[in-house]
């Protein structure tokens, strides 16, 4: 872990860096003194006993840079006690994934000599953020320098600074070396193969490689999709009887594929170490306030914050405006139906090529405007969110899912609702969903990689640029390097990434048997998005922290949520087939009621099929318990040795 790295003209640093920590610029120098001390300060004493050195960067242009940028550091034998207090699990000497203990640390498989190699940089730089998020305010007021960012025991520091703006960003740096081995086999080399999912995991850590491991899946996943969808587009369409079998084919296939996942996911996270994993205990987010209050739990004073006012602030504000969201979102749509009713109305009257693009002018129009309302949404979804206050950053996460689902579950699908059960237009529908399949897998691959990465050579051509004229002939690489890292982009979660997946899988689930095109589209869409994905996560954003996790949380209940809405709408379309009205020419309430009763067999099929397919695999069912036994035999042991010493 030792390599020395020169940090300015006169000051070597001795320690790996691994996270870099930029204050304000006109941050006090007290409140700095106060802080870098408890960075450095004995645990006993309630520091974080980490390393910390300033990184000096000369003028620029004549103008004083930002000289309050640090790199924090840690010993080698600090880590390893570090990944005990945070719960780490690391494969046995047997071949069980067992929590982590330094005083049994020689026990463990790949532990040899000092432990030089056996935590990951990702695991080493989520433990130095875990014991900087700890650090806890003793018997200061304040924060030196600042009277009015008030502290009191048991605050954390740093989310406390991170609230008044005093700590601008901190971020783990990039490992050149072990970046450029994972882009070579992740993305450079174009091949038909795995993603690399445990180098990504060793790099980004488990959250992030779980979402490419779904990526992964559903792609495959929709290989079968995709296979049957082409020759059933190609031959007899107008044959309905064929997207009869195609829909129930497709509520097997959705229900399927989630069940399959989670044992996928489990066996991944098994393979891990956080399918056990504890979660730690949630500390408030660093925007939370409220008055200061006694925390029962933890016996410490921290901010109280009423939950009748969060209540009264949801139900009185985001739901009437998530409620006027809704509406404008169906007015817009309204529109929409009149432009294609005025498109083609112009086709009637004088059919020729122009007129026949004008027809899918509307669709795309539309979906633009869908994209731009959706993001939109999201910054006031973000908003309102946080201004609901919540304590804990889990709430926070799951309102903010919550309200942008129902708005792009409706913005997106809404006109497809109503054009397949209102107008009952089958070529219309298939027509606006491949428009909006394919509009918004275009403006996704711009907004998300190729918009950024365009706007990230032209800050690095800047930084490289400023870099030679301060520094001249003298090779500073880590100056550049957290230079440029400090400008790029902060990549916010994989959040976007999971809604994009779960608007792809509600077009496929729900329409694709009108359009069984829409699995080939959405292959294509992924394959080209994993690499995507891959470049911009290497190269475009500041390399985000590593945190556990054992499965894609809230987002399953999404997806499974979905998968049950897809059952109600290929019956509701198997009903409206020619074919299925024909068995009913006189009663038509008769052949709602068979549809219904059809819909709640296959409901009951689907909790069925859930219910069969175990979640986690047999043998790490067996793994799991074995461990478990072990634990309980070893506390048994060790209450009898307590008991024949006394």
């Amino acid at each position: 872990m030792q390599l020395g790295l020169s940090v300015s003209d006169s000051d070597v640093s001795s320690f790996t860096p691994l996270v870099v920590l930029e204050l304000a610029d006109d941050t006090k120098a007290e409140a700095i003194t106060w802080l870098l001390n408890r960075i450095r300060g004995k645990q006993q004493n309630g520091g974080a006993e980490l390393l910390v050195d300033q990184l000096l960067f000369p003028a620029q242009d004549g103008q004083k840079s930002n000289q309050n940028v640090f790199v924090v550091g840690s010993t080698l034998q600090r880590l390893l006690k570090g990944a005990e207090d945070v719960g780490l699990f690391k494969e046995f000497q047997d071949g069980t994934m067992r929590g982590f203990t330094y005083a049994n640390r020689e026990s463990f498989k790949d532990f040899y000599g000092d432990g030089e190699g056996f935590l990951s940089d990702a695991e080493c730089q989520y433990i130095i953020k875990h014991e900087l998020d700890t650090l806890r305010a003793k018997n200061e007021e304040h924060v030196p320098g600042y009277p009015k960012v008030k502290l009191y025991p048991g605050k954390s520091v740093v989310r406390r600074l991170q609230s008044k703006g005093v700590l601008v960003q901190y971020f783990p740096l990039h490992n050149k070396e072990d970046l450029k081995r994972l882009s070579f086999s992740w993305y450079k080399k174009i091949k038909l193969s795995f993603q690399p999912l445990d180098d990504i995991r060793h790099y980004f850590g488990e959250g992030l490689a779980l979402y490419f491991g779904f990526l992964e899946y559903f792609t495959f996943a929709l290989v079968p999709m995709a296979f049957i969808g082409i020759p059933y587009y190609l031959f007899d369409w107008e044959d309905y009887d064929k997207y009869v079998l195609f829909a129930v084919f497709n509520l097997v296939w959705s229900t399927v594929f989630l069940e399959v996942w989670k044992r996928c996911s489990a066996t991944l996270a098994y393979g891990w170490g956080t399918l056990s994993h504890k979660k730690a205990f949630e500390e408030p987010r660093a925007g939370f306030h409220g008055a200061l209050g006694f925390n029962p739990i933890t016996g410490r004073e921290e901010p109280v914050y009423p939950s009748s006012k969060r209540q009264l602030r949801i139900y009185l504000v985001s739901v009437p405006f998530v409620l006027l969201c809704l509406y404008l979102s169906f007015y817009v749509m309204m529109v929409y139906f009149d432009m294609e009713n005025w498109a083609i109305s112009i086709y009637n009257e004088n059919p020729n090529l122009a007129t026949g693009i004008l027809l899918f002018v509307p669709s795309i129009i539309y979906a633009v405007v869908i994209e731009i309302m959706n993001l939109l949404y999201r910054y006031a979804a973000e908003f309102l969110t946080n201004w609901e206050n919540h304590r804990l950053e889990s709430s926070f996460q799951n309102h903010l899912v919550l309200k942008v689902l129902v708005f792009n579950f409706v913005n997106c699908f809404a006109s497809l609702f109503y054009i397949a059960f209102v107008m009952q237009d089958m070529v219309l529908l298939r027509q606006s969903l491949a428009t909006l399949l394919i509009t918004s897998q275009i403006l996704n691959q711009v907004m998300e990689a190729f918009l950024p990465y365009w706007l990230q050579r032209r800050r690095n051509k800047k930084v490289h640029k400023r870099m030679r004229r301060m520094m001249g002939d003298k090779e500073l690489p880590l100056l550049e390097q957290v230079q440029l890292e400090t400008e790029m982009n902060t990549y916010l979660g994989t959040f976007d990434d999971y809604l994009e997946q779960f608007l792809l899988f509600g077009y496929v689930s729900l329409f694709s048997c009108v359009y069984p095109l829409a699995a080939v589209l959405v292959v294509l869409n992924n394959i080209t998005e994993v690499y995507s994905d891959a470049f911009k996560m290497c190269h475009v954003f500041k390399r985000p922290f590593s945190e556990p996790a054992a499965n894609i949380g809230v987002w399953q209940l999404a997806f499974e949520t979905m998968s049950i809405i897809s059952v109600v709408t290929n019956c509701a379309l198997i009903g409206l087939s020619s074919q299925v009205k024909a068995y009913f020419p006189e009663s038509e309430t008769q052949m709602i009621l068979i549809v219904v009763a059809i819909e709640h067999v296959l409901l009951a099929f689907k909790f069925i099929l859930a219910f069969v397919i175990p979640d986690v695999p047999k043998h790490i069912q067996v793994k799991l318990a074995k461990l478990e036994f072990d634990s309980l035999e070893a506390l048994k042991k060790r209450k009898i040795l307590e008991a024949a010493e006394t």
